[in-house]
């Protein structure tokens, strides 16, 4: 069994920056995709970005490519997603997501998620 917790998240100007942090305990997550997805208040929960296991592939969703990047840390058991130029549209809880199989964008093919972070973006 794999935990996911998340830290970095807070209350951030239009513009501004924030990197979060998907720390994993249990086991490694060295052979596994890893994800980052958020929910805003009434909204289903949407894909933000995918790393495959040794990072060599990275996928965005439209909203965000350009602005955030997604990278690991295997050594350190750690997924990170550096957000830049902060939209408040972008203000949501932020999930971490392990062991994606089938679509790196689909919630449903991943077996591991963290309890969230808040990301609240201010205009």
């Amino acid at each position: 069994q794999v935990q996911l917790v998340e830290s970095g998240g807070g209350l951030v100007q239009a513009g501004g920056s924030l990197r979060l942090s998907c720390a994993a305990s249990g086991r490694s997550i060295s052979s596994y995709r890893m994800g980052w997805f958020r929910q805003a208040p009434g909204k289903e929960r949407d894909f933000v970005a995918a790393i495959s296991w040794r990072g060599g592939s990275t996928y965005y969703a439209d909203s965000v490519k350009g602005r955030f990047t997604i990278s690991r840390d295997n050594t350190k058991n750690t997924v990170y997603l550096q957000m830049n130029s902060l939209k408040p549209e972008d203000t949501a809880v932020y999930y971490c997501a392990g062991r994606g199989t089938g679509s790196y964008s689909s919630p449903a093919d991943y077996d591991y998620w963290g309890q969230g972070t808040q990301v609240t973006v201010s205009s």
